[in-house]
């Protein structure tokens, strides 16, 4: 009998049980459960669960796990982004890893490979003695061990959108001061980015190190297409280094099978984009089956909430890819 296996990523927007902008939880619940049943994920990446408590006591993660109740998923081995001050998940947008096989290992990665870098701003008179350059949140590596016996390393990831950073002096209640400052701002936004584009691949360059057959699978928000610069830091493809010897040290974005119509997981003011990705390196490649991308209700990530209000569905589409392992 023949084994599959399905790796799904999904955005789930600010998964809360108090939904802001007036929308009602349990609508949402109505919304998403279903997604989650049709995707039958073995190993299901989340962004974007929100945390609740941590005043007097530990944060829990009651908004998921209202999701999940009932559901195939409840009985999931689990694994959280953890906060800045450690041992509890964040208040707002979580990395979570449910899988339906063992978790051997975990661990988050933030500036462990790559320092923060140090910028002296060029428009705002606060920074001028400069200012680190933090990323948004960490990225989770965990280690899972599958029916067949072996390890995949699993990153869950959510870089940072392409929207200006906050400078001091430079943007007070929702406007910027200028252009420069915007600009800066932007320009700190994809330091942010392609910064942590590159902790994850000195991170896969180890894992690669280790074992040059290793199974790998970086699924998220990645928040860029495919020619980006935070995708193409990951990736690494073999024209970019100009060396066939590194050719086993890419990852493929499973996405690329997909014919142009059904390669998007967003909207943004009618344009089409895919921003969400599951990356493979070439062992999982020849497990690979088949990829879907659900965006059959996908609604402007702009232009929808200005017509809908309270509306309780996500505006990222969520991906899965099914594979097979080899028989042995």
């Amino acid at each position: 009998m023949s084994l599959t296996l399905r790796i799904a990523t999904f955005n789930l927007e600010n998964l809360d049980t108090e939904p802001e902008d007036g929308i009602d939880f349990d609508d949402r619940l109505r919304v998403l459960r279903p997604q989650l049943h049709r995707l039958r994920a073995d190993l299901l990446c989340l962004q974007e669960v929100n945390a609740e408590g941590g005043k007097k006591g530990p944060r829990s993660l009651a908004a998921l796990d209202a999701l999940v109740e009932g559901t195939e998923y409840a009985g999931y081995h689990r694994v959280c982004m953890e906060s800045s001050s450690g041992g509890k998940p964040a208040d707002r947008h979580n990395l979570v890893l449910m899988s339906r096989f063992p978790i051997e290992s975990h661990t988050q990665v933030w500036h462990d490979l790559v320092d923060r870098p140090r910028h002296c701003s060029v428009t705002s008179s606060e920074g001028e003695d400069g200012m680190d350059v933090e990323w948004d949140r960490p990225f989770l590596h965990s280690v899972v061990t599958l029916e067949t016996g072996q390890r995949l390393h699993v990153l869950n990831l959510h870089l940072r959108a392409p929207r200006a950073s906050f400078l001091p002096g430079q943007k007070g209640h929702g406007v910027w001061q200028s252009i420069g400052g915007w600009a800066e701002g932007y320009f700190l936004a994809t330091i942010k980015a392609a910064g942590q584009a590159l902790e994850v691949r000195l991170l896969l360059d180890r894992l690669f190190d280790d074992d040059p057959e290793a199974l790998v699978v970086v699924c998220g928000d990645f928040n860029a297409e495919e020619r980006d610069p935070p995708l193409r830091i990951i990736c690494g493809d073999e024209e970019d280094a100009a060396n066939g010897h590194l050719a086993g040290r890419i990852m493929v974005p499973l996405d690329r099978s997909l014919s142009e119509s059904q390669r998007f997981s967003a909207i943004h003011l009618g344009r089409r984009q895919m921003l969400d990705h599951i990356l493979v390196s070439r062992p999982l490649l020849g497990w690979y089956r088949h990829c879907e991308v659900h965006n059959e209700t996908l609604g402007d990530e702009l232009v929808s909430p200005g017509l809908i209000r309270g509306s309780p569905e996500t505006y990222h589409a969520p991906v899965v890819a099914e594979f097979e392992p080899p028989r042995r």
